[in-house]
Formats: structure tokens, C-alpha cells, sequence
């Protein structure tokens, strides 16, 4: 199974059994790489305000994953339990998105650097993650929203013993 098929079953399961409100607004990984990720969220009627347009609470769910989803993987692939949790939420909203949103973090580098941080240190370690929502993916993008997520990483993983 490809990075891609597997992190989308993974986005899936975690919708169903851990976050069922990410599994409600059905998002799609559409790029999924160790630098970036791109998950669009579809407009729709469960995703609809009463204006026609993306709900901020769906918004905020696309952002959600973009900014964390890599870190999942990251802890996946090293074996590590992490806690990952978000300290801050600052978003802009530049104009109302009136159709799909592609959500995009190109953070893979800066999250695996705070993982390897917060495993040499044991410390827990929080940076501003930078999302972009747009519409219009790829081939006319127009941003809708800017985000800025403060992830928060610290490695629980058990020492062993000696």
C-alpha cells in the first residue's frame, strides 16, 4: 500500500474511533509527503453555513489536520508515543470560501525537528505550524484563510529499563 492510500485509511480510522467529528466533514489527503500534506474538505450540507459558504468549524477541522496529521505519522514511523495537542488557534479569514477548501502545510520538516527535540530533551516542545486554506487547488489557488496552529509534542515513549 502507498504513503498516500495508507495515510488516508489512518485519517479514516482516526475520524471513526478517536476524533468522529473529523470523520463527519469526510476530508481527503490529496498529497501527503514528509515535508508537506494537502487535505481538502468538500463543500457540502454538513459543511454549509447558512450563507452558502464553508463553515468556520469545518475550516478550523481542515487546519486541525494539516497542522497535526504529520505528526501522527511521524510517531507512527519512529515507533514513539507521542502527545500531540494543539496550545493556540490564530486564524485570519480573508474572504468566504464558496466551494471546496485545500488545505496546506508544507511544516514536515519543522514537526519532525520538534519530534527529535522533544525525544533528545524529554521535554515537550510547542511551534507555530502555518496552514493555508484555499480554494481553487492547484491550478488557480486563492488563499480563504490563514491559520497559525501552536503544536505542542512531547514524547511519552517509556524509557527501558536497565
Amino acid at each position: 500500500m502507498n504513503n498516500l492510500k495508507k495515510a488516508q485509511r489512518m485519517l479514516r480510522l482516526f475520524g471513526i474511533f478517536k476524533i468522529p467529528l473529523i470523520g463527519f466533514v469526510r476530508p481527503r489527503l490529496l498529497e501527503f509527503t514528509h515535508e508537506k500534506i494537502v487535505v481538502r474538505i468538500r463543500l457540502r450540507r454538513k459543511t454549509r453555513n447558512h450563507l452558502g459558504s464553508m463553515y468556520f468549524g469545518a475550516l478550523s477541522i481542515g487546519a486541525d489536520i494539516a497542522g497535526g496529521f504529520q505528526a501522527f505519522q511521524i510517531a507512527d514511523e519512529l515507533k514513539r508515543k507521542l502527545s500531540i495537542v494543539f496550545k493556540d488557534f490564530k486564524a485570519e479569514f480573508i474572504q468566504r470560501p464558496e466551494s471546496d477548501v485545500y488545505f496546506i502545510s508544507e511544516a514536515g520538516d519543522q514537526i519532525r525537528a520538534m519530534v527529535d527535540e522533544s525525544i533528545k530533551t524529554g521535554e515537550r516542545v510547542t511551534k507555530g505550524i502555518r496552514i493555508n486554506a484555499v480554494t481553487g487547488y492547484p491550478s488557480n489557488p486563492e488563499v480563504v484563510a490563514e491559520f497559525t496552529l501552536g503544536l505542542s509534542i512531547k514524547d511519552k515513549t517509556k524509557k527501558a529499563t536497565q
